[in-house]
């Protein structure tokens, strides 16, 4: 399964490198499908400039960076995660396809809209892939419940040692005083 990562992240990788690089150099050709979805949560998130074109190099950005990490499987999960964030605009920008007329134009929106929910379902698989290893859920409660035990056994030990150091003691307390009777004159 390895291999198949190996090959598999940058084929998935490379239509956001592409996209991204094309976002980047050219912005004012991509202000028509960011306008009318990307506009709205930019109101909402005071952070994103109002500007369109400021907004495709930004989705540029994001997806040349998410891209490359992605492709060269460094924090894959997050990279992943980056992009469906991105995607998320350009397939909510399609037109509805079951609302436009024109048969050819139909058919254009309902191969995009697909293309895009495809790509969207691929980098949800990327984002929960976790190479075969546990979740990071399961290790922090793994990690818990191990050092829980390593407590508890230690806890344990040193009550065992603490048992031991009193049952020696209470000995030698004991020959002591045999020791110090046998020593006294008894009448």
């Amino acid at each position: 399964m390895a291999v198949l990562r190996k090959f598999a992240r940058p084929l998935l990788a490379s239509v956001f490198v592409s996209g991204g690089y094309a976002a980047l150099r050219h912005p004012e050709a991509s202000p028509s499908d960011v306008t009318p979805t990307a506009l709205p949560f930019a109101d909402r998130l005071r952070k994103l400039p109002q500007d369109p074109e400021q907004l495709a190099r930004i989705t540029g950005a994001v997806q040349v960076g998410a891209g490359a990490l992605l492709a060269l499987g460094r924090m894959p999960r997050v990279a992943a995660a980056a992009l469906a964030v991105t995607l998320a605009p350009a397939a909510l920008a399609v037109d509805p396809f079951w609302t436009i007329t024109d048969p050819e134009e139909r058919a254009r929106q309902r191969g995009r809209f697909f293309a895009d929910l495809s790509l969207l379902g691929a980098l949800l698989l990327a984002a929960a892939d976790t190479h075969g290893k546990p979740s990071l859920a399961y290790r922090t409660k793994s990690g818990a419940r191990h050092a829980t035990d390593a407590v508890t056994d230690r806890v344990h030990r040193t009550g065992d040692g603490v048992h031991s150091a009193a049952d020696s003691l209470t000995g030698g307390v004991r020959d002591l005083a045999d020791g110090v009777r046998a020593r006294l004159p008894v009448n």
